[in-house]
């Protein structure tokens, strides 16, 4: 068995800068978001739609409303990426420090989850 020595468990820079960065991510809400420019399409101006128990659910905004849920939809996507590379860091900490299993022959980085 290969045996590797941990070290600390104190993160990499770079992961405690995500962590910071996702910190600081005010609120999120999931969904999409639609306006319409063009006069007489009908309908409301600005809409939000998003899934609930299986369903999709469109709800006419305000334009105060709209504005306001487009800054938290772009945060949620953002909190995404973040946890996204948070995790790659995780897994690529994981296979260097902690002792693992003898293998014939290495992963590959896409079976490691550290592409």
């Amino acid at each position: 068995m290969k045996q590797k020595k941990t070290s600390s468990d104190a993160p990499p820079l770079e992961y405690r800068r995500l962590q910071g960065r996702l910190a600081e991510i005010g609120w999120i809400a999931l969904g999409s978001l639609l306006e319409r420019s063009r006069p007489g399409q009908g309908g409301p101006r600005y809409q939000w739609s998003r899934r609930v128990g299986g369903k999709t659910v469109t709800v006419a905004l305000s334009a105060e409303q709209f504005q306001w849920l487009k800054k938290a939809i772009a945060n949620q996507r953002l909190a995404g990426k973040l946890l996204a590379r948070m995790q790659q860091l995780t897994l690529r900490y994981m296979w260097k420090n902690v002792p693992s299993t003898r293998r014939r022959k290495p992963l590959s980085s896409n079976t490691l989850g550290t592409n």
